[in-house]
């Protein structure tokens, strides 16, 4: 893999879980810098949440849109008593949700290969048949409705656990914009949209224009058709997925110039 020595890379990952990929990017030689563009905080509506849970046992497959949506369901299910069912399959959008599962001792996970999102997942096998199947999807609010549509038009009944969402940083931005006018920055990496539109919004009249013109990181088309609609001209660097280091490999590839964008 490509090293990327003297590279100042901000990874824009919620606090608490972007130390991984800080670390692995330090041992390629690059200085990363981290700033939390999101926080995960609690759903708005925890009753709903509690009520599905509360009825696992009647659904055929589980998909994890995220290893945050793992995290979170299986920290309030610990907290409210409630075991997961043996009869549920499970589902992982990406490699980081399917090793969270694994983590927890869960081993026959449904996981795409190549590109990691819903489109990926929709085209596995086990997933055509699904006349008359239950499915309960675990997601942060307001996450995208393909997976459950196309799933509802295969004839399953689909239910939303929603079990985190996304919120504005609380963090002081001011030590990045110093860094940032100090050293530069040499690409950035997003995550999600709202970490996208979280960041921008904090960044302020002087930081949007340095935006404008990095490298950016991004996880699939829908972040990249974002980036664009806010105006961001840099390159854009488009991962298959979220996982360290998938993100690693796509930001490698553009550095050595195999995949310029």
């Amino acid at each position: 893999m490509t090293d990327l020595a003297g590279l100042h890379i901000l990874v824009t990952r919620p606090a608490g879980q972007a130390q991984g990929l800080m670390d692995k990017l330090a041992a390629l030689g690059a200085r990363p810098l981290h700033f939390a563009a999101v926080e995960i905080v609690e759903p708005h509506d925890i009753a709903g949440l509690k009520a599905v849970v509360a009825d696992l046992a009647a659904f055929d497959w589980a998909i994890f849109i995220s290893p945050n949506a793992v995290t979170r369901a299986f920290n309030l299910m610990q907290g409210w008593g409630q075991a997961w069912p043996a009869k549920v399959r499970m589902a992982a959008i990406g490699r980081g949700s399917a090793r969270e599962l694994q983590r927890l001792g869960f081993r026959d996970i449904l996981v795409p290969e190549g590109r990691f999102d819903s489109e990926s997942l929709l085209s596995m096998s086990p997933l055509q048949d699904m006349q008359g199947k239950g499915v309960v999807v675990f997601r942060g609010e307001g996450g995208r409705e393909l997976l459950g549509d196309t799933l509802a038009a295969r004839g399953a009944r689909v239910r939303y656990a929603e079990c985190y969402r996304r919120a504005a940083p609380s963090a002081d931005i001011s030590g990045l914009l110093r860094a940032w006018a100090r050293h530069g920055l040499d690409a950035v990496i997003v995550t999600s949209v709202e970490g996208l539109h979280h960041l921008y919004d904090a960044l302020g009249q002087v930081g949007r224009q340095w935006l404008t013109k990095t490298p950016l990181v991004v996880v699939g088309t829908r972040q990249r058709d974002a980036c664009r609609a806010l105006g961001l001209q840099g390159p854009l660097i488009v991962a298959a997925g979220a996982d360290d280091e998938t993100l690693i490999a796509a930001l490698c590839s553009w550095h050595a110039g195999k995949n310029p964008l």
